[in-house]
């Protein structure tokens, strides 16, 4: 059975959800519409300066780009502009003591976590490990029995086979206990976490995350991945310093980034500063097939000799790799990424493969389950979080379907999923919201809980779910202030139907890897008018629009109920422009967003 619970705020002065009522009735535009603010003089620099169009200039200045070098290195990312990784607190001791485990031959265990962050940071760090340290292996927690972070029974597992030292990655910063059980028990702890931390530090020998208040490292929104590179950076300059290698035959960590790249994407970090140079470039190396096992993961994608962008990386390769983790075992994950023969890697993507289609049908029932739930309930007045919890539901699957309720509806939304009167939860949440500290605020009826800004996970006794959600709201509704319910499409530049051309497109080329804090470019055109709007594929809208001479095909993809009011009238759109590229034959066409249809 399931229980939800959707606290309205039936508070003097609420506002109604027009948004969702218009969307239902098939009304334009969807959205409201926000130009952000140009700098005609920044911009004149751009075009000026580095030769660039005045649309992509004012881009540029739309994502907080001032000058011409910030300019430079956000469209020609390099490994030369990473900051230096002993900037974080507590790397040099990290780096010491593996090295001091590496010298007297310890047991090292890589503890991580099971999705694709915490599958490719023990990946990396396993891979390069092996190759100068014998004795050394990996942990995952199984999802299930275990859950997420260190626990005391695997701890105590751990000790039992010799273990001497636990390098924690995406988890540990939260685990006090079982890292202090660990010490009584005589191994040390290294901690390479990316999560919020709480008041107080364990008792590790090292603890490195950039969110720690003395750390002095500037980019701050690695994902665990990301800190593991730059561990791995540190780790093999002090032992190139040590002469560790003989003849200059040390690692090259560029070939690390194509799973840096996946882990990073996978965690919807910002692709800014370190994060964009790292994608960047695994992106490109995903294209070129350079490791086996992602090369069968393509396969199996559909997306084999296909150039990779950050959109096929997040919707064909990584919900593979995370749904061994969700439904299934994370090892399964972790053997395909470090395959070396065709043989094995082709075998572990096909039950990747598997997995996945069994998460999707796992959860299309659970999200199809929560609308009927909600029903008309949604559109008679303004509510908070959404909060539901069943028996019935997978823990694995509950994340993906918390961020699609949070897309549909722009509220946060916690799910949870309950066995012997216990609930695991997984929560997501909006831009004006932080989820962690929101937890916080409610700890006292929660047994556990950990993550970040946008993501979190609970655990929580099935008779304190109503007071926590009550709770839960009540912090939401003090923030309310923050946040605005209302979607908004954020348009980067207004400009003329002419203007939208093959130069332009390659020049918007420069501005990938899209994804969190760099969104696809969104246009604005006013006055176009359509010719032959039509439904194709699935309730896709394709139509013709034209203005100042020039015509250019659109789709509005999922968007087939706008076709009445589109059949006539002129119309303000909403764009991305991309190539499409059909039959051997490729052409402009614009990614719809919104529209407005003119009265005048």
């Amino acid at each position: 059975m399931i229980s939800g619970i959707l606290q309205a705020w039936n508070r003097p002065g609420r506002r109604e959800c027009k948004l969702e009522k218009a969307m239902a009735a098939g009304k334009l535009p969807m959205t409201r519409w926000r130009l952000q603010e140009g700098n005609d003089t920044i911009q004149e620099l751009f075009v000026r300066e580095l030769k660039l169009s005045p649309i992509l200039s004012r881009i540029l200045v739309s994502r907080d780009i001032t000058n011409t070098d910030e300019a430079h290195r956000y469209l020609s990312p390099s490994l030369n502009d990473l900051h230096n990784p002993f900037l974080m607190q507590d790397m040099r001791k990290a780096v010491d003591r593996l090295i001091r485990a590496i010298q007297r031959e310890e047991r090292v265990v890589i503890y991580g976590d099971y999705d694709a962050d915490g599958i490719t940071s023990v990946v990396s760090l396993f891979r390069f490990l092996r190759e100068i340290h014998e004795n050394v292996t990996y942990y995952i927690p199984d999802r299930i029995s275990e859950g997420y972070g260190l626990n005391r029974p695997a701890v105590e597992r751990l000790r039992s086979e010799g273990t001497a030292l636990i390098v924690t990655v995406d988890c540990g910063i939260s685990d006090h206990e079982p890292i202090a059980c660990a010490r009584r028990l005589g191994m040390d702890t290294i901690i390479l976490d990316h999560h919020e931390l709480s008041d107080t530090l364990p008792e590790a020998v090292a603890a490195v995350n950039p969110h720690r208040k003395d750390c002095s490292f500037p980019f701050k929104h690695l994902a665990a991945v990301g800190i593991v590179f730059n561990f791995l950076i540190a780790l093999r300059g002090v032992l190139r310093q040590e002469g560790f290698w003989k003849n200059n035959g040390y690692p090259n960590l560029k070939e690390y980034l194509d799973l840096v790249a996946l882990g990073t994407i996978g965690d919807i970090a910002p692709l800014l500063d370190e994060n964009r140079t790292f994608v960047k470039i695994g992106l490109d190396l995903m294209t070129e097939d350079r490791r086996i096992g992602i090369s069968a993961l393509k396969l199996v994608s559909g997306i084999e000799n296909r150039v990779i962008d950050s959109g096929k990386a997040s919707y064909c390769l990584i919900p593979r790799i995370n749904a061994a983790g969700r439904v299934a075992l994370a090892k399964d994950a972790v053997e395909l990424l470090l395959a070396n023969n065709h043989e094995q890697a082709d075998e572990l993507a096909r039950k990747l493969d598997g997995f996945n289609r069994k998460r999707q049908v796992m959860e299309k029932e659970i999200f199809t389950e929560i609308l009927e739930q909600i029903g008309h309930r949604f559109e008679t007045g303004e509510i908070g979080p959404l909060v539901f919890s069943s028996s019935k539901w997978h823990p694995g699957v509950i994340g993906i379907v918390a961020s699609r309720m949070v897309d549909r509806f722009g509220r946060p939304a916690i799910l949870i999923s309950l066995k012997d009167g216990v609930g695991k939860g997984s929560g997501r949440s909006i831009a004006g919201f932080n989820i962690y500290q929101g937890l916080k605020r409610c700890e006292s009826l929660l047994l556990s809980y950990g993550g970040h800004r946008y993501a979190a996970g609970i655990s929580i006794r099935e008779e304190d779910i109503e007071k926590f959600s009550a709770a839960f709201s009540a912090v939401v509704y003090e923030n309310r202030s923050e946040m605005d319910f209302t979607a908004f499409t954020t348009i980067d530049a207004q400009c003329a139907l002419p203007e939208i051309n093959h130069e332009l497109l390659a020049q918007f080329d420069r501005l990938a890897p899209f994804g969190s804090r760099n969104p696809e470019p969104i246009l604005c055109v006013r006055g176009v008018s359509v010719a032959s709007p039509s439904i194709v594929g699935n309730n896709h809208l394709k139509m013709r629009v034209s203005s100042d001479g020039v015509s250019r095909d659109s789709i509005w993809f999922g968007n087939g109920r706008f076709l009445p009011a589109l059949s006539v009238g002129i119309l303000d759109i909403v764009f991305t422009p991309q190539i499409n590229s059909w039959n051997g034959s490729s052409d402009i066409q614009l990614k719809m967003r919104d529209a407005a249809v003119r009265t005048q």
